[in-house]
């Protein structure tokens, strides 16, 4: 049985690789620069590193080791919509992460952010250590004081639509600290602020080559509420999710950062 692929938005040449790869029995898409097993789940299982770069192992329980280790869905699903309907800016990205979203037009950028920092942090049992700032006077709130003692996921869950409902972009850029661009960790996270709407994305999976050049993969929701996507680089001419780590623009497919942008949890 042969394997399948989809890319979002692909030039001509790129389908007629495509077309190749469908008639071959290799389980493997490569472009220019990346290569993807799509019969794997993972973000660092199912995108494999440039050529002469190789895949950066996160500290065990980390949250880079949480983020390279996303769920994704199968290579030809599209992201969703809070309400059901189908993502049509196809260009933007070329995988989903297999992760539901609430029916309701509340987990934008910044909140899926902080729902992937909640995730991680509710997995290892910190419970004391989930809290965002609100917009409103800058003040964090707790899981803990919100559970009450109740630490199931749905009181989570409910937690999270409770910070989506009064933190953003801005209350989440005032909280974290700034990150010099040359120290980039996965988990690290590229954020503006702008009138009357910012934007953010997360850094999910990073790899180096012997010289300590590094290569980076974004991962992003956006407005309206949708599904956590990993990003292409709009500045390669084949389809790729790697962004080389130096100074300067970060042009992703929906918004332009600076390193200077750069922080962390």
């Amino acid at each position: 049985m042969l394997a399948t692929v989809r890319f979002n938005s692909m030039s001509f040449t790129s389908i007629i690789f495509l077309l190749v790869f469908l008639t071959s029995c290799s389980n493997t898409y490569k472009t220019s620069d990346a290569v993807l097993d799509v019969t794997k789940t993972t973000i660092e299982d199912r995108f494999i590193a440039p050529q002469g770069y190789t895949t950066i192992v996160s500290k065990y329980n980390s949250f880079g080791e949480y983020l390279q280790k996303l769920k994704l869905k199968p290579i030809d699903a599209k992201v969703m919509y809070f309400d059901g309907d189908e993502k049509t800016n196809f260009g933007v990205y070329c995988s989903v992460v297999d992760m539901d979203i609430d029916a309701q037009d509340l987990q934008q950028c910044a909140d899926a952010v902080m729902r992937l920092r909640g995730e991680y942090l509710y997995k290892q049992k910190r419970y004391s250590d989930i809290h965002f700032n609100f917009v409103s006077d800058g003040k964090p709130r707790y899981f803990k004081d919100y559970a009450n003692g109740d630490y199931s996921y749905a009181k989570f869950r409910k937690f999270m639509r409770y910070i989506f409902s009064y933190a953003n972009t801005a209350s989440l850029h005032r909280e974290l600290p700034k990150r010099n661009w040359e120290q980039m960790q996965i988990g690290d996270i590229f954020i503006q602020t702008k009138n009357p709407y910012g934007h953010a994305v997360i850094v999910v999976n990073m790899a180096k080559d012997k010289n300590g050049n590094k290569v980076f993969m974004l991962a992003q929701s956006y407005m309206p509420a949708q599904e956590t996507q990993i990003l292409v680089n709009p500045k390669n001419v084949q389809i790729s999710p790697w962004y080389e780590l130096k100074e300067g623009e970060i042009k992703t497919p929906e918004w332009n950062f600076s390193t200077q942008d750069l922080k962390h949890f």
